[in-house]
This record gives C-alpha cells, structure tokens and sequence, in this order.
C-alpha cells in the first residue's frame, strides 16, 4: 500500500473538493441491478449491485455516510476500482436513502445494524467469494458496530468512522465546521418534512416538533427526533449506546480504519482507544492530511482511499 501525498492540505478544502470532484464515467460499462430488500416487516432498503465481467474475486458490500445515498463520489469510485479488480459490488441505501422515503415509516440511527445483517444474511448464500465489507463516516460506525456483533464478512474497512459519536458531533458544531453541520441538518430537516407528506400519521409530530423546538443543529435533532424515536431517551444516550468504539475489542475479523489526523469532523484523539492496540485483528492507517472521505492525491491514482483499500482487502479476502 503506497503511502499518501496529498493532494490539497487544507482538510477544509480537500474535504469540500472531494465532494465535487468527477468520478468514473466508466462505471457505466457494468450494468445495475437494484434490489429491494424487505430487511423487516414494513421496511426496505435499496441496493445497487453490479457484477465484473469475468470471474467474480468476492463480494464488496458499500456502506455510505450520514444523508448519503449509493450515488455518493466515494461509494461510485470505490465500486469501478473493485468491479476493475474483479469483485462485485453492492452499494447499500441506508433505510430511507437513496429516494427509498416511503419504503419504511421508520427514521435510521449510527448504529442500525439490522437493515445490514440481513442484506449480508441474504447475499451469503449465493457469494461468488468472501464477502469483504466498507463503510464511510456514518457508515463506518454501522459496519464496525456489526463486525463486533459477528456476521459473514472475512474482512471490513471504515473511512473517516466517527468512532466516538458524541465527541464527533461536538467537533461538528465547532464555527469552522458551520458548512456541514447546516449540510446534514438541512437534508435531514428536508427528508423528514418529505416522510412526513409521505406517512402524515407518523411523521407529522416529528415534523412539527423540529419547527417548535427550531431544531438547527445534528444534536439537537438526534436529541429531539433520533434518539426519542428509537427509544434512547436523549442524544447523550444515543450516542454512548450506539458509538463503534464499544464493539471494537469484539471485532474478530480483520480490520482496518482508514482516517485522516485533520479529519475537520473526526477528532484523531478519538483513535487512541486502547481497544484500537489491543485488538490484533485491526490496523489503523492514518495519514497526517486527507480531510473527511476526501484522501485527493497528487499522483495517480487521485483516490487513494480506493487503491488502499483494494490492495489491504484482497490480501485479506484471498487467505
């Protein structure tokens, strides 16, 4: 695995810059299938999933972050790097993403693992290969949560993973973070106004209790909405629950976390969890520069992460 050289310095930039930058057309060369999985009674969840034109090597689950969807930069250029490499792909909506709002009457929290087990519980049978597993931000905190939880992947990697969710949320409300904070509240302030013109009966009292509390920040809608609906009582709660860093010293399958030590939403002390040490089944890669699920790097390839990634899962998923 080569080391990084940033292409942008500033994590602010890089960060921002990754979100834009084009990513491959070429993608386009393997045909999509989306599949609906009923994960529960009442809920489904879409999946993306493409297969390489020869051999398939395994199976490569996709986990997006916070308001993300399958269609997010990251999720389509990590999909063409291992579909080139010979995996196939399935690119994850969390509940509720992805255009999928009237597929269940339920929000999704960082830590529903659910949805997830049984759409790996379903891909286990007919796997071409092991199932490898990667998730980003948000997504990282669910796919780590569900390796300490046990399940069929041979091998997991999380990007820029909010190990420590409460500690990730106060660095968001920092001023120099104000562009994604007012990022995430906007969409999930949208997407619960849509839910509720969707599941009026449901939804409508949630809608309407987000206005009356002018709920204007990540915490104060996991505070207010999340953490009510899913019967964690307050925010702190929630996240003390909920945070990947409790299930880490379970994890008995390899695992990498890739972060970046300027990560403007991740704080990098978060990784000196002493169960990062002590677990021998995880390795941590973290560059000095990168951002959040950006890693633009000078040379080619320009998304480091993908190469990385690749390189560390097929030494794994080939044992």
């Amino acid at each position: 695995m080569s080391s990084f050289e940033p292409l942008i310095r500033n994590p602010h930039l890089a960060t921002i810059a990754s979100n834009f930058w084009p990513r491959y057309k070429e993608l386009e060369r393997y045909p999509v299938r989306a599949v609906r999985y009923e994960t529960e009674p009442g809920v489904a969840v879409l999946v993306h999933e493409q297969r390489p034109a020869g051999r398939c090597r395994g199976e490569l689950v996709l986990v997006h972050g916070l308001e993300g969807s399958s269609e997010g930069g990251y999720m389509l250029s990590m999909a063409y790097t291992a579909l080139e490499a010979g995996f196939a792909v399935h690119r994850v909506n969390i509940r509720g993403c992805g255009g999928t709002e009237a597929w269940c009457q339920t929000l999704y929290h960082a830590g529903l693992t659910s949805d997830l087990h049984r759409i790996l519980g379903e891909i286990a049978p007919r796997a071409e290969g092991p199932i490898l597993l990667m998730g980003y931000s948000l997504g990282g905190n669910v796919v780590l949560k569900l390796s300490g939880e046990g399940g069929p992947q041979k091998a997991t990697v999380a990007v820029s993973t909010p190990l420590d969710l409460h500690a990730c949320v106060r660095a968001l409300a920092r001023p120099q973070c104000f562009l994604y904070q007012n990022r995430f509240i906007n969409r999930m302030r949208d997407r619960l106004r849509e839910r509720a013109r969707l599941h009026p009966a449901v939804f409508t009292p949630l809608a309407e209790t987000a206005e009356r509390e002018k709920v204007r920040t990540v915490f104060a809608f996991d505070d207010k909405i999340t953490a009510p609906f899913f019967g964690f009582g307050d925010a702190p709660n929630y996240y003390a629950t909920q945070s990947a860093q409790n299930y880490l010293g379970k994890i008995s399958t390899p695992t990498l976390l890739i972060t970046a030590q300027d990560d403007p939403l991740v704080p990098f002390a978060i990784y000196a969890h002493p169960a990062i040490a002590a677990n021998p089944r995880i390795e941590l890669i973290a560059p000095r520069h990168g951002g959040h699920v950006a890693f633009l790097a000078k040379g080619k390839p320009r998304f480091w992460v993908d190469a990385t990634a690749l390189a560390w899962l097929e030494s794994y998923g080939n044992k």
